[in-house]
Protein backbone atom coordinates (compact mmCIF):
# COMPACT_ATOMS: atom_id res chain seq x y z
CA UNK A 1 0.00 0.00 0.00
CA UNK A 2 1.37 3.42 -0.95
CA UNK A 3 2.00 6.08 1.66
CA UNK A 4 -0.81 8.18 0.23
CA UNK A 5 -3.23 5.28 0.48
CA UNK A 6 -2.14 4.67 4.07
CA UNK A 7 -2.94 8.29 4.88
CA UNK A 8 -6.35 8.12 3.25
CA UNK A 9 -7.13 4.86 5.03
CA UNK A 10 -6.12 6.34 8.38
CA UNK A 11 -8.34 9.34 7.65
CA UNK A 12 -11.29 7.13 6.75
CA UNK A 13 -10.87 4.98 9.87
CA UNK A 14 -10.42 7.83 12.37
CA UNK A 15 -12.90 10.31 13.72
CA UNK A 16 -10.98 12.55 13.81
CA UNK A 17 -7.43 11.64 12.74
CA UNK A 18 -4.84 12.91 15.23
CA UNK A 19 -1.61 14.10 13.58
CA UNK A 20 1.21 14.97 15.99
CA UNK A 21 4.35 16.68 14.80
CA UNK A 22 7.56 14.66 14.62
CA UNK A 23 10.63 16.85 14.55
CA UNK A 24 13.04 14.09 13.51
CA UNK A 25 13.28 10.37 12.81
CA UNK A 26 13.43 9.32 16.45
CA UNK A 27 10.40 11.44 17.33
CA UNK A 28 8.53 9.71 14.52
CA UNK A 29 9.41 6.33 16.02
CA UNK A 30 8.12 7.47 19.41
CA UNK A 31 4.84 8.65 17.88
CA UNK A 32 4.43 5.34 16.09
CA UNK A 33 5.16 3.44 19.30
CA UNK A 34 2.43 5.47 21.02
CA UNK A 35 -0.08 4.22 18.44
CA UNK A 36 -0.52 7.24 16.19
CA UNK A 37 -1.66 6.57 12.63
CA UNK A 38 -0.10 9.62 10.97
CA UNK A 39 2.58 12.20 11.73
CA UNK A 40 3.56 15.68 10.57
CA UNK A 41 6.70 17.57 9.64
CA UNK A 42 6.39 21.29 10.26
CA UNK A 43 8.25 23.79 8.13
CA UNK A 44 8.63 25.96 11.21
CA UNK A 45 9.99 22.96 13.07
CA UNK A 46 12.58 22.22 10.38
CA UNK A 47 13.71 25.85 10.40
CA UNK A 48 14.03 25.98 14.19
CA UNK A 49 15.28 22.49 15.03
CA UNK A 50 17.51 21.70 12.06
CA UNK A 51 18.79 25.15 11.15
CA UNK A 52 18.22 27.47 14.12
CA UNK A 53 16.21 29.86 11.94
CA UNK A 54 12.78 31.53 12.26
CA UNK A 55 9.75 30.50 10.22
CA UNK A 56 10.01 33.27 7.64
CA UNK A 57 10.47 31.33 4.42
CA UNK A 58 14.23 31.05 4.94
CA UNK A 59 14.61 27.29 4.49
CA UNK A 60 14.39 25.57 1.12
CA UNK A 61 12.63 22.54 -0.27
CA UNK A 62 15.85 20.55 0.01
CA UNK A 63 16.14 21.45 3.69
CA UNK A 64 12.67 20.05 4.41
CA UNK A 65 13.18 17.06 2.13
CA UNK A 66 16.24 15.91 4.08
CA UNK A 67 14.27 15.67 7.30
CA UNK A 68 11.24 14.15 5.56
CA UNK A 69 13.36 11.39 4.04
CA UNK A 70 14.94 10.58 7.38
CA UNK A 71 11.50 10.29 8.97
CA UNK A 72 10.00 8.07 6.27
CA UNK A 73 13.07 5.83 6.44
CA UNK A 74 12.57 5.37 10.18
CA UNK A 75 8.78 5.10 10.47
CA UNK A 76 6.07 3.20 8.63
CA UNK A 77 3.18 5.56 9.41
CA UNK A 78 2.19 8.16 6.79
CA UNK A 79 3.84 11.57 6.90
CA UNK A 80 2.13 14.90 6.14
CA UNK A 81 4.65 17.59 5.16
CA UNK A 82 4.42 21.38 5.26
CA UNK A 83 5.66 22.64 1.88
CA UNK A 84 4.90 26.33 2.53
CA UNK A 85 4.03 27.99 -0.81
CA UNK A 86 5.72 25.30 -2.88
CA UNK A 87 8.93 27.34 -3.02
CA UNK A 88 8.33 29.38 -6.13
CA UNK A 89 7.24 28.81 -9.71
CA UNK A 90 5.18 26.04 -11.23
CA UNK A 91 8.41 24.17 -11.94
CA UNK A 92 9.40 24.44 -8.27
CA UNK A 93 6.00 23.18 -7.11
CA UNK A 94 6.19 20.25 -9.53
CA UNK A 95 9.66 19.33 -8.31
CA UNK A 96 8.53 19.64 -4.69
CA UNK A 97 5.56 17.30 -5.14
CA UNK A 98 7.56 14.70 -7.02
CA UNK A 99 10.45 14.88 -4.55
CA UNK A 100 8.17 14.49 -1.53
CA UNK A 101 6.36 11.59 -3.14
CA UNK A 102 9.65 9.90 -4.08
CA UNK A 103 10.82 10.33 -0.49
CA UNK A 104 7.88 8.27 0.74
CA UNK A 105 5.75 11.12 2.06
CA UNK A 106 2.00 10.57 2.07
CA UNK A 107 0.62 14.10 1.95
CA UNK A 108 1.53 17.76 1.75
CA UNK A 109 -0.18 21.06 2.39
CA UNK A 110 0.48 24.12 0.27
CA UNK A 111 -0.62 27.60 1.34
CA UNK A 112 -1.95 30.81 -0.15
CA UNK A 113 0.52 33.26 1.34
CA UNK A 114 3.02 35.14 -0.82
CA UNK A 115 6.42 33.53 -1.35
CA UNK A 116 8.01 35.50 1.53
CA UNK A 117 5.63 33.85 3.97
CA UNK A 118 5.18 34.27 7.70
CA UNK A 119 4.11 32.03 10.54
CA UNK A 120 0.36 31.56 10.26
CA UNK A 121 -0.22 33.00 13.73
CA UNK A 122 1.78 36.20 13.24
CA UNK A 123 0.50 39.56 11.96
CA UNK A 124 1.01 41.14 8.53
CA UNK A 125 0.51 37.99 6.49
CA UNK A 126 0.08 38.70 2.77
CA UNK A 127 -2.24 36.49 0.72
CA UNK A 128 -2.03 35.86 -3.01
CA UNK A 129 -5.07 36.25 -5.24
CA UNK A 130 -7.34 33.23 -5.39
CA UNK A 131 -6.40 32.53 -8.99
CA UNK A 132 -2.71 32.29 -8.14
CA UNK A 133 -3.42 29.80 -5.38
CA UNK A 134 -5.66 27.81 -7.71
CA UNK A 135 -2.74 27.60 -10.13
CA UNK A 136 -0.53 26.27 -7.32
CA UNK A 137 -3.09 23.58 -6.52
CA UNK A 138 -3.51 22.57 -10.14
CA UNK A 139 0.24 22.16 -10.60
CA UNK A 140 0.55 20.19 -7.35
CA UNK A 141 -2.30 17.83 -8.23
CA UNK A 142 -1.12 17.34 -11.82
CA UNK A 143 2.44 16.61 -10.65
CA UNK A 144 1.70 13.65 -8.41
CA UNK A 145 2.29 10.18 -9.81
CA UNK A 146 0.28 8.27 -7.19
CA UNK A 147 -3.38 9.31 -7.33
CA UNK A 148 -3.62 8.59 -3.59
CA UNK A 149 -0.97 11.18 -2.71
CA UNK A 150 -2.90 13.74 -0.64
CA UNK A 151 -2.64 17.43 -1.61
CA UNK A 152 -4.15 19.74 1.01
CA UNK A 153 -4.77 23.45 0.50
CA UNK A 154 -4.05 25.70 3.44
CA UNK A 155 -5.66 29.10 3.61
CA UNK A 156 -4.39 31.94 5.78
CA UNK A 157 -7.17 34.23 4.63
CA UNK A 158 -9.43 34.21 7.71
CA UNK A 159 -7.50 37.06 9.32
CA UNK A 160 -7.82 39.38 6.32
CA UNK A 161 -11.00 38.16 4.63
CA UNK A 162 -13.01 36.56 7.43
CA UNK A 163 -14.60 33.11 7.36
CA UNK A 164 -16.86 34.02 4.44
CA UNK A 165 -13.91 35.05 2.31
CA UNK A 166 -12.01 31.92 3.34
CA UNK A 167 -14.99 29.75 2.40
CA UNK A 168 -15.22 31.41 -1.01
CA UNK A 169 -11.56 30.65 -1.58
CA UNK A 170 -11.84 27.07 -0.33
CA UNK A 171 -14.67 26.36 -2.74
CA UNK A 172 -12.37 27.14 -5.64
CA UNK A 173 -9.48 25.24 -4.07
CA UNK A 174 -11.62 22.12 -3.73
CA UNK A 175 -13.11 22.54 -7.19
CA UNK A 176 -9.62 22.57 -8.65
CA UNK A 177 -8.40 19.39 -6.99
CA UNK A 178 -7.50 20.01 -3.35
CA UNK A 179 -8.06 16.79 -1.40
CA UNK A 180 -8.62 18.63 1.88
CA UNK A 181 -8.54 22.04 3.53
CA UNK A 182 -6.31 23.41 6.29
CA UNK A 183 -8.02 26.41 7.90
CA UNK A 184 -5.26 28.40 9.58
CA UNK A 185 -5.63 30.74 12.57
CA UNK A 186 -9.24 29.86 13.39
CA UNK A 187 -10.45 31.82 16.41
CA UNK A 188 -13.97 30.45 16.90
CA UNK A 189 -15.21 26.85 16.83
CA UNK A 190 -18.15 28.00 14.72
CA UNK A 191 -15.78 28.77 11.85
CA UNK A 192 -15.18 25.03 11.43
CA UNK A 193 -18.93 24.43 11.56
CA UNK A 194 -19.53 27.08 8.91
CA UNK A 195 -16.99 25.42 6.64
CA UNK A 196 -18.69 22.05 7.06
CA UNK A 197 -22.07 23.53 6.18
CA UNK A 198 -20.62 24.28 2.77
CA UNK A 199 -18.24 21.40 2.05
CA UNK A 200 -17.84 17.70 2.74
CA UNK A 201 -14.11 17.73 1.98
CA UNK A 202 -11.78 16.69 4.81
CA UNK A 203 -11.04 19.58 7.16
CA UNK A 204 -7.90 20.02 9.27
CA UNK A 205 -7.76 22.02 12.51
CA UNK A 206 -4.34 23.28 13.53
CA UNK A 207 -4.28 23.21 17.34
CA UNK A 208 -0.92 24.82 17.90
CA UNK A 209 -0.02 26.26 21.28
CA UNK A 210 0.42 29.96 22.04
CA UNK A 211 -1.22 31.05 18.79
CA UNK A 212 -4.52 32.56 17.70
CA UNK A 213 -6.51 29.30 17.84
CA UNK A 214 -7.88 28.25 21.23
CA UNK A 215 -6.88 24.78 22.43
CA UNK A 216 -10.16 23.16 21.43
CA UNK A 217 -10.59 19.60 22.69
CA UNK A 218 -10.89 16.61 20.44
CA UNK A 219 -14.56 16.22 21.40
CA UNK A 220 -15.27 19.85 20.52
CA UNK A 221 -13.56 19.52 17.16
CA UNK A 222 -15.29 16.24 16.35
CA UNK A 223 -18.64 17.86 17.10
CA UNK A 224 -17.72 20.72 14.76
CA UNK A 225 -17.08 18.26 11.92
CA UNK A 226 -13.29 18.46 11.90
CA UNK A 227 -11.67 15.42 10.25
CA UNK A 228 -8.01 15.95 11.19
CA UNK A 229 -6.43 17.54 14.26
CA UNK A 230 -2.87 18.75 13.93
CA UNK A 231 -0.50 19.20 16.89
CA UNK A 232 2.46 20.51 14.88
CA UNK A 233 5.08 21.36 17.53
CA UNK A 234 3.61 20.11 20.81
CA UNK A 235 6.27 17.47 21.42
CA UNK A 236 9.08 19.73 20.15
CA UNK A 237 8.10 22.53 22.53
CA UNK A 238 8.06 20.11 25.46
CA UNK A 239 11.42 18.62 24.44
CA UNK A 240 12.96 22.07 24.06
CA UNK A 241 11.74 23.23 27.45
CA UNK A 242 13.06 20.06 29.09
CA UNK A 243 16.41 20.41 27.34
CA UNK A 244 16.77 24.01 28.50
CA UNK A 245 16.08 22.95 32.09
CA UNK A 246 18.70 20.20 31.79
CA UNK A 247 21.34 22.58 30.41
CA UNK A 248 20.58 25.10 33.15
CA UNK A 249 20.70 22.43 35.85
CA UNK A 250 24.03 21.00 34.64
CA UNK A 251 25.57 24.44 34.62
CA UNK A 252 24.22 25.26 38.09
CA UNK A 253 24.54 21.92 39.92
CA UNK A 254 27.46 20.22 38.19
CA UNK A 255 25.69 16.85 38.07
CA UNK A 256 22.77 15.20 36.29
CA UNK A 257 21.79 13.07 39.29
CA UNK A 258 18.76 15.23 40.04
CA UNK A 259 17.54 14.86 36.48
CA UNK A 260 17.43 11.09 36.14
CA UNK A 261 13.72 10.83 36.88
CA UNK A 262 12.81 12.91 33.80
CA UNK A 263 15.12 11.01 31.43
CA UNK A 264 14.39 8.16 29.08
CA UNK A 265 16.52 5.24 30.25
CA UNK A 266 19.08 3.46 28.14
CA UNK A 267 16.82 0.39 28.00
CA UNK A 268 13.86 2.46 26.83
CA UNK A 269 16.00 3.96 24.09
CA UNK A 270 17.22 0.53 23.04
CA UNK A 271 13.65 -0.78 22.90
CA UNK A 272 12.53 1.95 20.49
CA UNK A 273 15.62 1.49 18.30
CA UNK A 274 15.47 -2.34 18.38
CA UNK A 275 19.10 -2.07 19.44
CA UNK A 276 19.68 -5.65 20.52
CA UNK A 277 18.63 -7.12 17.17
CA UNK A 278 21.05 -4.79 15.39
CA UNK A 279 23.76 -5.79 17.84
CA UNK A 280 22.97 -9.48 17.39
CA UNK A 281 23.42 -9.20 13.61
CA UNK A 282 26.73 -7.44 14.16
CA UNK A 283 27.89 -10.21 16.54
CA UNK A 284 26.89 -12.87 14.00
CA UNK A 285 28.77 -11.09 11.27
CA UNK A 286 32.03 -11.14 13.19
CA UNK A 287 31.62 -14.59 14.73
CA UNK A 288 31.97 -16.34 11.37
Amino acid sequence: MSSGKKFRTALENSNPLLIPGAINAYSAMLAEKAGHKAIYLSGSGVAAASYGLPDLGVTSMKDVLIDAQRITDASSIPLLVDIDTGWGSSASIKKTIQSMESAGCAAVHIEDQIFDKRCGHRPNKQIVKTGEMVDRIKVAVDSKKDSSFFVMARTDSILSEGIDGAIDRCGQYIENGADGIFLEAVTDINQYKEFKKNFSSPLLANITEFGKTPLFTQNELESAGVDMILYPLTAFRAMSSSAQKVYDSLFKDGTQENLLDIMQTREELYEVLDYYNFEKKLDEKYSD
